[in-house]
């Protein structure tokens, strides 16, 4: 599934964008990117997000901040109070928001750095979350002229957290150009479009404009996976985003993310998920 593009309008006389999200029924998949910073707090919802080729569960108090084109999406399986709805405090920023307030500003140097990090997405330590959950809801309370302040307040407190783990692959933050940059990227842009087809080591290499060997040693190097292991991964993080989030069976979403055999997405499937697809998708029914 490829990312659609999402367009963040700020509010006049504003330089980012905010949102406070309820939903009653569920946070359905929404594949997306966009070129702007995005930094979420989730609340009373659990289920699994999915940032680049990374997938993870979440629970209440999720703070993730997720990097520029970096494609993403929350999908929730359960809510802490059936009473209440899923909520997702949104806010998102441009890419040279913090750099540019590092130049005129010292104390913005964590916050510059902190998104050079979040390029690849980052998912907040308990204690950094647990000590932003009050001053992001107090944002979405303050006048909408008062807001960039209590932002920058948060980014710095959370700019000092050292538990803060990445979450995508390199690769999949697709970072600055280098000299094979070129190369790699129209070969990801290609498995990330046809991932479902019978994709083939020389059909990668042309698009490259390299031998195959070549390729392998130029995927293992800027992927830091081969080529097979990250097609499966993808593959079967589509597979789990269509088990967690609908009723088709198994063998179709099986050939509809790119197997023939259905005992090889079965094993390969258990080997990436400790489970098999039918436990997969038990699990999310059990919770609802």
């Amino acid at each position: 599934m490829k990312p659609l593009l999402e367009k963040v309008q700020p509010v006049d006389g504003a330089s980012w964008a905010w949102l406070d999200r309820r939903l009653d029924d569920a946070i359905p998949f929404q594949w997306h990117h966009h070129p702007e910073f995005e930094l979420t707090l989730t609340l009373n919802s659990v289920g699994q997000r999915f940032v680049g080729d990374h997938i993870g569960d979440y629970a209440d108090g999720d703070l993730v901040l997720v990097g520029p084109n970096l494609p993403h999406t929350w999908v929730s399986r359960d809510k802490l109070s059936a009473g209440a709805p899923h909520e997702a405090k949104v806010m998102w920023f441009p890419p040279d928001w913090g750099t540019g307030l590092a130049r005129i500003l010292a104390e913005m140097r964590p916050v510059s750095e902190l998104m050079a990090r979040a390029r690849r997405g980052l998912a907040f330590s308990t204690a950094a979350s647990h000590a932003a959950r009050g001053p992001i809801g107090a944002l979405f309370e303050r006048p909408p002229g008062d807001r960039v302040t209590v932002l920058i307040d948060i980014l710095r407190l959370l700019a000092r957290d050292t538990e803060a783990r990445a979450l995508a692959s390199p690769a999949a933050s697709l970072p600055p150009a280098r000299a094979d940059r070129s190369r790699i990227d129209r070969v990801l842009d290609h498995i990330h479009s046809h991932y479902a087809e019978g994709l083939s080591i020389p059909e990668l290499a042309d698009i490259a404009a390299l031998s195959p060997s070549g390729l392998s040693r130029l995927f293992q190097r800027e992927v830091r996976s081969s080529v097979s292991e990250y097609l499966t991964r993808l593959r079967i993080g589509e597979a789990c985003a269509l088990l967690s989030t609908g009723s088709r069976p198994v063998a179709h979403i099986a050939a509809d993310v790119g197997y023939d055999s259905l005992a090889n997405f079965n094993r390969q499937f258990r080997a990436q998920k400790q489970m098999t697809p039918r436990q997969y998708r038990q699990s999310f029914e059990q919770a609802r």
